[in-house]
């Protein structure tokens, strides 16, 4: 037998109106707040069912769970049954409290939201307010951000200014806290639950995590701000940060860095202040070609030749010599190729394919058994820039699939 879906009628009937006759402690809450979390919750199953049958295509969510008494709570509280002083706030069933404004409200809000996390510090008060985008003047700067665990953002752009270059990094407040973060969970563990021991240790992990948590935020808003006000344009690229958070020796420092929030922010800020953002595909080979003439240089190692504990890597077709992170960011500002023409004086000349009439022979790819080999030159050179032997390149795979030219290794190129 196949049950119906009920309504939103029929839900509010059952778990507000009925629900009240049995328990009475619903009567002190009041009824918008309990409408909402029925919203929520049927929004929350209507995204989990799409992502069962692919009709929304993003990573498959999880169905909603119940919450526990000491997690995250919210209320949310709609149209005109609450009102707004000039230092207190009135909501149905709880009265008057006094609110310290962070800044003033540009319009009416539509809805107010009371939020008390785990450590109990004082509830926050979320106004959903209309506002217009704050178009800036435009400056003609154009900028790419290359993401990394040792260095959070480095800056590329396509002529010389003063974040050229620039290397930013993180606070990374999980990693400083994290000694007496397992301090403090191993003295939870040990209380005896339903303790008043228990409760306090657990109001010391929260509130642990809660300076950890806002470090990071405070972190993220600074740096988003920064950018959206000094670039007209900002290209990220499309990280898989699902999948890399499978790494178990990586997801703590992902984690940590917060890089879906800083995208999220980013393009937030940029529609806010009129700003253009963009990002490229995650499958550009950007730190494997050449910024300067485009030169396919292959797949770099993590430890690529460290230099006075920078990562440079020289050119073999114009032997330019690159930091790693800056020629990635410098590839993912002209992978769009909007602005390339606008900004830049000198077209680059991107190599495609290079016959030498004298090729240059390195020791370092090429082994004496092939110089003394009758093999041309031409020969022992392959794609990529890397050299191989004959045996190397007579030999077949233990699959018997032929190699496919398109798949990228699952190990991402940019942590060390």
């Amino acid at each position: 037998m196949v049950l119906k879906k009920p309504s939103d009628t029929g839900l509010t009937k059952q778990f507000i109106t009925q629900a009240k006759k049995e328990l009475l402690w619903l009567k002190e809450v009041a009824s918008t707040p309990l409408q909402q979390s029925l919203k929520d919750l049927d929004q929350a199953y209507k995204n989990f069912f799409n992502s069962c049958t692919k009709k929304r295509k993003v990573i498959k969510v999880k169905p909603p769970k119940f919450k526990s008494i000491n997690s995250r709570q919210t209320a949310r509280f709609v149209g005109a049954n609450y009102k707004i002083g000039q230092d207190k706030i009135y909501l149905p069933k709880v009265g008057m409290i006094k609110i310290f404004w962070s800044r003033p409200l540009p319009n009416k809000p539509s809805s107010v939201t009371i939020i008390k996390d785990s450590s109990n510090r004082p509830s926050i008060a979320s106004f959903v307010v209309e506002t217009c985008a704050e178009h800036l003047p435009k400056i003609n700067n154009y900028i790419g951000i290359d993401l990394g665990i040792s260095t959070f953002a480095t800056v590329g752009t396509l002529h010389a200014t003063s974040l050229h270059g620039k290397k930013i990094f993180a606070p990374k407040p999980l990693k400083q806290n994290i000694k007496k973060l397992a301090k403090f969970q191993r003295k939870f563990n040990r209380t005896e639950k339903g303790s008043k021991r228990r409760e306090k240790a657990r109001l010391r992990v929260a509130k642990l995590y809660a300076k950890i948590k806002d470090i990071r935020t405070y972190f993220l808003h600074k740096l988003s701000t920064k950018l959206a006000k000094q670039y007209d344009e900002i290209v990220l690229e499309d990280l898989n940060v699902s999948g890399m958070l499978r790494n178990r020796k990586l997801s703590k420092a992902i984690s940590d860095l917060g890089w879906r929030q800083f995208r999220t922010l980013t393009e937030n800020k940029c529609e806010k202040y009129g700003r253009e953002f963009r990002v490229i595909d995650r499958w550009e080979p950007t730190s494997q070609k050449c910024s300067a003439c485009g030169f396919p240089g292959g797949k770099k190692e993590l430890n690529v030749s460290l230099r006075d504990m920078k990562r440079e890597w020289t050119c073999l077709n114009c032997g330019a010599v690159h930091d790693r992170d800056i020629n990635a960011a410098i590839n993912i500002l002209e992978a769009d190729s909007q602005h390339v023409v606008e900004t830049v004086s000198q077209p680059i000349t991107k190599v495609e394919a290079v016959e030498l009439e004298k090729p240059i022979q390195l020791s370092l790819f090429v082994s004496l058994r092939d110089m003394k080999s009758e093999v041309p030159p031409a020969e022992a050179v392959v794609a990529g820039g890397h050299s191989e032997t004959i045996k190397r390149t007579r030999r077949k795979c233990q699959t018997g699939k032929p190699a496919d030219s398109n798949d990228v290794s699952t190990r991402s190129e940019s942590f060390e």
